[in-house]
């Protein structure tokens, strides 16, 4: 499975980058944006030094997991973000023909370069502005590849909504942004049972907070956590998935790939 993983994404890269300048305008234009980002919450921390006990170095980690987390699951399995659209026109009839897991094969069919700016922006963040130990980078890559996990597995979720109610794009691209939205503000901020829907049905505190926690503080409680909402996730959506597949309808669509 991981052969066939790499295979594919090697094959993508090759096509994303065919077209060199469009590649690179794009990797750099999202790096361009996600600085001005961080730009403005300098500005910020500049009046308000500290928030909720989050100085401005928290804030740098926390855009570094985040950008590095949806540069993973984006970047490397960017047809995630097309999975109702994708269902709802029934164009999955060609990976149903092929022996490999049908979501597995689905989600490594495309590399997006915009987002491969973003994986790559959370690294530099990190080097040009916090002092980071070599066990620092060690739980920041773990914490990012989890919360890569969890973007991914909750858009497989909010995507497989096509195969119960039809045409679902406008709810699915809703829900999505909702965990973009959250993920990308201190989640200490919020208090309450706004609080507790950031750990279960938007699972942004298991993006924003926890592998920001690692990097701070770390702790084997905090690693768990992350661990088993991960896996917790993954196995959602991938049982949401196959269940919803039971009820697809094909679009009698032929195409060629390359």
């Amino acid at each position: 499975m991981f052969r066939f993983m790499i295979a594919m994404m090697r094959t993508g890269f090759a096509s994303a980058i065919e077209y060199r300048a469009s590649f690179f305008t794009q990797v750099f234009g999202m790096m361009i944006n996600d600085s001005l980002w961080v730009a403005f919450w300098i500005l910020y921390f500049q009046r308000f030094p500290v928030l909720n006990g989050w100085g401005r170095e928290d804030l740098f980690v926390l855009w570094a997991v985040i950008t590095f987390s949806f540069g993973i699951a984006f970047g490397l399995f960017a047809q995630a973000l097309r999975l109702s659209e994708l269902i709802s026109h029934g164009q999955l009839d060609y990976y149903l023909a092929l022996p490999k897991n049908v979501l597995l094969h689905l989600l490594v069919g495309q590399i997006r370069p915009a987002n491969l700016g973003d994986l790559f922006f959370g690294p530099v963040l990190l080097m040009l502005f916090v002092d980071m130990s070599p066990m620092k980078w060690v739980w920041y890559l773990i914490g990012g590849v989890l919360g890569g996990l969890i973007y991914l597995s909750f858009f497989v979720m909010a995507g497989s909504l096509a195969f119960y109610v039809g045409s679902s794009e406008g709810i699915s691209s809703t829900i999505g942004n909702a965990l973009i939205h959250f993920s990308t503000y201190p989640t200490r901020i919020f208090d309450g049972w706004t609080r507790v829907l950031l750990f279960t049905l938007i699972p942004a505190g298991f993006i924003a907070e926890v592998p920001v926690d690692l990097v701070r503080r770390f702790e084997w409680a905090d690693l768990g956590l992350l661990l088993l909402a991960a896996v917790g996730f993954s196995s959602l959506a991938w049982w949401i998935f196959h269940r919803g597949l039971r009820r697809y309808e094909s679009g009698n669509l032929i195409a060629m790939r390359s």
